[in-house]
């Protein structure tokens, strides 16, 4: 029999109910007579394995969306349906992310949301594109979950191709207020399709911002050590590092070389993994002026500062995967609405011509073409004295950046 749990915004509660929610649903009473019927929505995210904490994250944003949908008084348009949440826990396999689709199939899911890692994701929307249900992609860089056709996948964040664009031209931009100290780069990535993919993107790239790559060092999953390619990193003795890796390699790789005292202009990652307030927090002498091109909310925005306050509130981190899991969540809200109807065809329609506004986000408007909104754009970032600041665009900066960085001691 089915568990229904009802979620609360407790970090606490969150963590310590997992194992229960990763099999159930948010279940809530009938009040007065007739109920329109929930919408299942099928979360599938790695709450378990090398990055469980990811997965963990993008969680609690999905549910507390959910939560703030029902409690705002449901689909309206669907007689105030509720949305019901399946939560489903890719193990960071690719298989047990398809697996969950077909189970989640099963039992009725009207639409998909996940799955942070990319290769993942591209086979668990390749297989929910067999029962045309929709598939909105929260965290995952890879541009082949877009370029493939499916009229079922949409994704509201930029993909790696316009990170990397975004960046370079934030990268140029600051070397060339910085008298153009910056000349080389190695790029340190993760072996798999997000990384390998980004690090290709910036070799050919940087040339056009006066930039050469001097090498690019793949690293398994996970890593345990470092050592090696700082001592590598450090013979070269390049201008710039840029990292393209997930979290737990990405915080290594930066103390390993903060302890090696690898000097260089700058640290400057594209979709550095563990570019976040957990890192930030944890390690801030480590973390002091680098700088990450990312996913990341709107400082200037009231709806994201209070959604900020509530996660930290409940005792967890404001990270990405919150509130673009968050924020996809109200995207397939406002399509239920649109559509009137969990139909599949009728909602995979209004989600190709949603004009969703993405308040949380430092978003353009709202336009999906081929499944990705064009209105995505990525953040720059710089952490400064203990705290995360934007430092571009200049209409969403919240500091100025300091480039080229002082050297260690």
């Amino acid at each position: 029999m089915k568990k229904h749990v009802s979620v609360r915004i407790s970090r606490r509660g969150f963590v310590a109910g997992t194992a229960v929610l990763a099999t159930g649903s948010l279940g809530f009473p009938s009040i007065g007579g007739a109920q329109a019927a929930a919408v299942k929505v099928g979360m599938i995210h790695p709450v378990t394995g090398f990055v469980a904490y990811n997965g963990q994250q993008s969680r609690l944003g999905g549910t507390m969306a959910v939560e703030d949908v029902n409690k705002a008084g449901g689909i309206k348009s669907m007689g105030g349906a509720k949305l019901e949440a399946l939560l489903g826990d890719s193990q960071s396999k690719v298989e047990v992310g398809v697996s969950e689709v077909e189970k989640m199939n099963e039992q009725g899911v009207a639409a998909y949301i996940g799955c942070f890692q990319s290769p993942v994701g591209i086979a668990a929307s390749q297989a929910a594109a067999k029962y045309n249900t929709p598939f909105l992609i929260d965290v995952g860089a890879s541009d082949l979950i877009v370029n493939r056709g499916l009229k079922n996948v949409f994704r509201l964040k930029p993909g790696f191709g316009v990170c990397v664009d975004d960046g370079i031209a934030s990268l140029g931009a600051l070397n060339k207020a910085a008298n153009n100290v910056a000349k080389t780069a190695v790029i340190v990535h993760e072996s798999g399709e997000f990384g390998t993919g980004t690090a290709k993107l910036l070799a050919g790239k940087l040339p056009s911002v006066g930039i050469t790559a001097k090498e690019l060092i793949a690293h398994d999953n996970p890593t345990r050590n470092f050592d090696n390619i700082a001592l590598r990193i450090r013979s070269m003795a390049p201008d710039i590092v840029m990292m393209s890796n997930y979290g737990n390699e990405y915080m290594l790789l930066a103390r390993t070389l903060f302890q090696q005292k690898v000097n260089v202009a700058g640290f400057y990652s594209i979709l550095g993994g563990g570019f976040n307030y957990k890192f930030v927090k944890d390690m801030p002498d480590v973390s002091q002026y680098m700088m990450d091109v990312n996913h990341w909310f709107n400082p200037k925005s009231a709806k994201a500062q209070e959604l900020k306050k509530r996660v930290e509130a409940a005792g967890a981190l404001f990270t990405f995967e919150v509130y673009l899991t968050y924020s996809n969540v109200m995207l397939l809200a406002d399509a239920l609405e649109h559509a009137g109807s969990a139909d599949k065809e009728k909602l995979t329609a209004a989600l190709a011509a949603s004009t969703y506004k993405a308040d949380l986000l430092p978003y353009g408007p709202t336009k999906f073409v081929n499944g990705q909104n064009q209105g995505g754009r990525p953040a720059v970032m710089q952490s400064l004295k203990g705290d995360i600041e934007v430092i571009a665009p200049e209409e969403f900066a919240s500091a100025k950046a300091v480039f080229p960085k002082p050297k260690f001691g």
